[in-house]
């Protein structure tokens, strides 16, 4: 794995966009900016702290304006979102999916960029990455090595194999289309023409700030609407920031996630490096991976997604 951070992607053009909220740490961005220079990208900022509009990082239009400007630039190779929040799905109606898709970008990010990632796989078929942002992740004042050593790792081959420790969870062999992101973004979309219709795939969740009886009430959404019983697996990521009270009397996390396994016949993992954490996994949205689990681990195997010349 890479640890050099100086050296990871000489060369790569980076352009950054805040088509969600604004960022509220502008010495993050600087940070981020100077983290991805140091490691030899080319950082195209389409982000203009006086245009954003509210709690967005621009008005509908200006934010739109910085994706297709970013995806017009022939010297960016990834488009990066600056952070999530809200605000993508106001986007939605206006956005040229085929264009976007076309432009042969790599869109990475998390949270609310689920949205962008749910809308490119569900009308173009198209991969993208769930993966790190500027201001949570290359902007962090301890950027965390394990989170930037893997999105690039991951970036530089056609395949990449992932090893997690994980106790606890079923046995499993299986393989499908890779699929998902924020919890509470799949479920926004579920019904309309952005949500993707995946069979046997492996679907990877996390969200933040959720209370365990509103998981289950979004799990138990995606399964009374039929999406659950066509997936393979599903992996749980990270699901924290909640708190429970006396009131729940016993009724936690584990709780929930015990009558949820109770009403599939797929397994469900848990203990994937991905959500609002500081050690994060790059996954590929929409391509394939062949997942393996045992009582002590679970390996991923990432395979047909485009990536960046090594």
């Amino acid at each position: 794995m890479t640890t050099d951070f100086t050296v990871a992607a000489r060369n790569v053009g980076v352009a950054l966009v805040a088509p969600s909220g604004y960022p509220a740490d502008d010495a993050a961005i600087a940070r981020g900016i100077a983290l991805l220079q140091a490691q030899g990208c080319q950082v195209h900022n389409y982000y203009d702290p006086a245009a954003s509009y509210q709690r967005f990082g621009g008005t509908p239009a200006s934010c739109q304006a910085q994706l297709e400007a970013a995806a017009a630039n022939p010297e960016v190779q990834i488009i990066m979102a600056v952070r999530g929040g809200y605000g993508l799905s106001r986007l939605l109606p206006a956005l040229d999916l085929a264009q976007l898709a076309a432009s042969g970008k790599i869109f990475v990010g998390h949270s609310d960029f689920t949205v962008l990632q749910m809308a490119l796989l569900a009308q173009t078929g198209s991969v993208s990455f769930a993966g790190p942002m500027l201001c949570s992740d290359f902007g962090r004042e301890d950027a965390s090595v394990f989170t930037i050593a893997h999105f690039w790792d991951c970036l530089r081959c056609d395949s990449h194999r992932i090893t997690v420790p994980a106790a606890g969870n079923p046995a499993v062999d299986t393989g499908g289309t890779l699929w998902g992101g924020n919890l509470t973004i799949l479920n926004h979309l579920l019904g309309t023409p952005y949500f993707p219709q995946i069979e046997d795939g492996i679907l990877f969740i996390e969200d933040i700030n959720e209370h365990p009886y509103r998981i289950e009430r979004m799990l138990l959404q995606l399964l009374h609407a039929g999406v659950l019983a066509q997936q393979k697996a599903i992996i749980l990521g990270d699901f924290s920031g909640y708190r429970v009270t006396d009131y729940d009397r016993g009724y936690d996390f584990d709780a929930m996630l015990s009558y949820i396994r109770a009403q599939l016949t797929i397994p469900i993992l848990t203990g994937l490096p991905f959500g609002h954490v500081a050690d994060k996994l790059t996954l590929p949205v929409g391509g394939h991976a062949q997942l393996a689990s045992d009582a002590a681990s679970f390996q991923l195997t990432l395979a047909a997604y485009p990536g960046i010349a090594r």
